[in-house]
């Protein structure tokens, strides 16, 4: 548990934040990613170690690859971060915030961050992944931020299910979706501000936390401190930073962030044929079923004889069943083996010892997710290059 002095740290972290400002990060190097255009500066913002530079106003930091295969959880100084909006609370001080619970409740509430930490808390461990994750690689190319596979990250959560407040706030009936804000804002009036929306049953479902805490300690500033919305196995876009107002609607919100943007093809598969236009689309929601090796870079060269690979794989909350591996391009898959459950919604680890021969390889995962799920062999397409989830291959040379 986290007592004042650590509040009082983040506080300063935040404040340290606004004297740098948010495009005073250092470039200390680059990296070229596995893609076309893909070269990137690794930068340093407060509270984060060297990471890989998309765009600096508002900042956006994808997490570098190797980062996964030192455990399943992600380390707070390399979580990725995406913003939208680019004026930034830097100067917000966690012993005036407030947040307000409005809309159709019997009970509107104003709570303190104190007030929410004298609450009983939970915890979770669970995925957070841009929707954009992996958009770099579509082909054919796709407007929007190229990203590699390193907008995500695991962690484990600490805060007060979402649940528990709006019981505390005593919800209408009638009520279809909760609205939730964040203390972002829009550089000009003309920028809609960035708001999201779940439909009640699944904002009350009782795993949906604000969480407060993040790997044991306060969240970074970047990662939505003092509080931000955790939905676990839904993509990133709803887990709403620096989140100060939750609206418990009798409608359905109909916001630019949920009615035009961040919206999938209304297909079987979420996908359409390269080049052209969805006929209706759907907000993106859940997670697809994915897998990675993460011991072994593409392109890398390795010596004959044993080695182990190994990896991750996660889904939107059914909880992996199995990953399988081939070394010879698809053409034989052997079981690995899984590491420790953290729970339905985390990383899980997996390893399996395979001898490699003199030659090129082309390394292979698949995951299946406990409903049954599994990764394609081909890659989906959509316009707006989300829910990527391809047989990943690493190609190696042994000598």
């Amino acid at each position: 548990m986290m007592d004042r002095r650590d509040l009082l740290k983040g506080a300063s972290l935040a404040a340290l934040a606004a004297g740098l400002g948010a495009t005073r990060a250092l470039a200390a190097d680059t990296v070229t990613l596995p893609f076309a255009n893909g070269e990137r500066p690794l930068i340093r913002y407060p509270q984060k170690r060297p990471m890989i530079g998309l765009t600096s106003r508002p900042p956006q930091l994808e997490t570098p690859f190797h980062i996964f295969n030192d455990g399943p959880i992600t380390p707070n100084d390399a979580f990725f971060v995406r913003y939208h909006l680019s004026d930034l609370p830097y100067n917000l001080d966690p012993d005036k915030f407030t947040l307000e619970v409005k809309g159709k409740v019997d009970k509107p509430l104003k709570l303190s961050l104190r007030d929410l930490r004298k609450m009983r808390a939970t915890e979770i461990v669970a995925v957070n992944q841009c929707s954009g994750n992996s958009r770099g690689f579509f082909e054919p190319r796709v407007a929007g931020g190229q990203l590699g596979n390193g907008a995500m990250g695991n962690a484990r959560w600490l805060g007060i299910p979402l649940k528990a407040i709006l019981e505390m706030a005593g919800v209408q009936s009638g009520a279809k979706q909760v609205r939730f804000d964040g203390m972002d804002g829009p550089p000009s009036n003309r920028t809609p501000d960035f708001a999201k929306a779940l439909d009640f049953d699944h904002a009350a479902d009782g795993e949906v936390m604000l969480a407060y805490g993040m790997n044991g300690a306060p969240l970074p500033f970047l990662n939505g401190f003092p509080l931000r919305l955790v939905v676990p196995g839904y993509y990133g876009t709803y887990w709403v930073k620096h989140l100060n107002e939750i609206t418990v609607l009798d409608d359905v919100f109909d916001g630019f962030w949920m009615k035009s943007a961040y919206r999938i093809p209304d297909t079987p598969d979420n996908s359409i044929e390269p080049g052209t236009t969805p006929k209706a689309t759907i907000p993106i929601n859940r997670f697809t079923v994915r897998s990675f090796i993460t011991s072994v870079a593409d392109g890398a060269k390795l010596k004959p004889g044993s080695t182990t690979l190994r990896g991750i794989a996660f889904d939107s909350g059914k909880g992996i069943k199995d990953v399988t591996v081939s070394t010879d391009g698809g053409k034989t898959w052997t079981q690995a083996r899984l590491g420790k459950d953290l729970g339905k919604y985390s990383f899980r680890e997996w390893k399996l010892p395979v001898k490699l021969a003199a030659g090129s390889h082309d390394l292979k995962v698949r995951a299946t997710s406990n409903s049954g799920e599994t990764q394609p062999d081909k890659p989906r397409w959509n316009p707006a290059g989300y829910l990527r989830n391809v047989v990943e291959t690493v190609r190696v040379t042994v000598a």
